[in-house]
């Protein structure tokens, strides 16, 4: 499997969840992957566990909110593997609360996270595509950009402004042919979504909770990473050529269906 035989990826958020699934995808189809994480001790287990497979990959700590970090990031990533050709943007946090009971110092914290660091990466990255002759830009967003839940007012906005941002960063750079889409999965099992599972589960498990809010789809389950990985992997290959600007749901159907049903 070589279809990113030669090329050099660089993934954010890559040592857990939707993040590691794409750095394991990546490195099988003969990427050299880079990828960062927030913990230590996260990123080392994932690099040795990924390297143990005969993958070419290397992680380091870096927070994607600090332009110095996001710029050593990508100087990590050209000075290893010598250049870059595909950027995932996967790191983000979720966090809970109305406009009114967000504190600032939390609304800042996940608008950071999760829209300033795509925006970060993208600003050192473009320039090393340019050197490349092109290159490809997955950026991870939501469901909801597109629709919210209650108590997400940060969440909701960061991942409204990733599509946005996408969709500037596809026409801005199209010409230099560097293509930039956005994947929008619903929920994922993740460690994300079992932190939150566990935060909401009542009288449930985790794995019941999980369950729970799996039947909220229509495929009647939630999503894997290696499933968003797969449609990440896509984008980023020469197979994803004529596509840039675009938003991809990978939802379950989620977003297909109408809040009103029909009596049985």
């Amino acid at each position: 499997m070589s279809e990113f035989q030669g090329k050099v990826a660089l993934v954010t958020g890559g040592s857990l969840g939707i993040g590691r699934a794409v750095v394991r995808r990546l490195a099988q189809e003969g990427a050299s992957v880079a990828f960062c994480g927030k913990d230590q001790a996260s990123v080392e287990q994932t690099q040795t566990a990924l390297r143990a497979e005969g993958l070419t990959v290397s992680g380091c700590v870096a927070d994607v909110m600090s332009s110095t970090q996001v710029e050593a990031l990508i100087e990590f990533a050209v000075a290893t593997y010598g250049g870059l050709d595909i950027l995932v943007n996967s790191a983000g946090i979720q966090r809970y609360g109305t406009v009114v009971d967000t504190p600032e110092e939390l609304w800042d914290e996940v608008l950071n996270t999760n829209l300033k660091g795509v925006y970060l990466t993208a600003k050192y990255a473009v320039p090393q595509m340019r050197k490349r002759g092109g290159g490809a830009i997955v950026n991870v967003s939501s469901v909801q950009a597109f629709a919210s839940q209650k108590m997400v007012a940060a969440y909701t906005a960061s991942k409204g402004g990733i599509n946005a941002l996408t969709r500037a960063m596809a026409l801005d750079h199209a010409a230099e042919h560097i293509r930039v889409n956005v994947v929008c999965p619903a929920s994922i099992d993740t460690p994300m979504l079992r932190w939150a599972a566990d935060r909401f589960r009542e009288d449930m498990t985790n794995d019941q909770r999980v369950h729970a809010w799996g039947t909220m789809h229509p495929l009647g389950r939630v999503g894997t990473a290696e499933e968003v990985a797969e449609l990440i992997a896509f984008l980023a290959s020469s197979r994803a050529a004529f596509i840039t600007g675009a938003e991809y749901k990978i939802d379950g159907g989620m977003l297909a269906a109408l809040g009103v049903a029909l009596p049985e």
